[in-house]
């Protein structure tokens, strides 16, 4: 599976942003995925130790950092094979490089996408 991030941009404080992810692959591996999410890192550090910003489940759970629960809505499309996060009332502390994810509880590890940079200004 390869994710393909897009989305990423520069705006002002309390605009918006939409970012999404699309994974490619055979149906069955995409199929085996049960949850996708993104995870944001300061720039020019390491991935692996970025946040968990949001997730959901192929059953349509959603988990948030409490800094963007209630500003940034994550969904899935009917395929489940694109991930969306809706950005809005955007701060400065967003700014960040954001990576989408892709769990398979049966693959030896998570998926991980390119990343693309979000950078707000005040």
């Amino acid at each position: 599976v390869q994710l393909q991030a897009s989305g990423g941009g520069v705006v002002q404080a309390g605009e918006s942003l939409t970012l999404s992810c699309t994974a490619s692959g055979s149906r069955d591996s995409i199929n085996a995925i049960n949850a996708m999410g993104w995870y944001r890192q300061a720039p020019g550090k390491p991935r692996e130790l970025g946040a968990l910003v949001a997730a959901i489940t192929t059953s349509g759970a959603t988990n948030y950092q409490d800094s963007v629960r209630g500003r940034f809505t994550i969904s899935l499309n009917g395929a489940r094979d694109t991930v969306y996060l809706r950005m809005n009332g955007l701060k400065p502390s967003d700014t960040a490089v954001y990576y989408c994810n892709a769990n398979d509880p049966n693959a030896y590890d998570d998926y991980w996408g390119q990343g693309t940079l979000v950078t707000v200004s005040s």
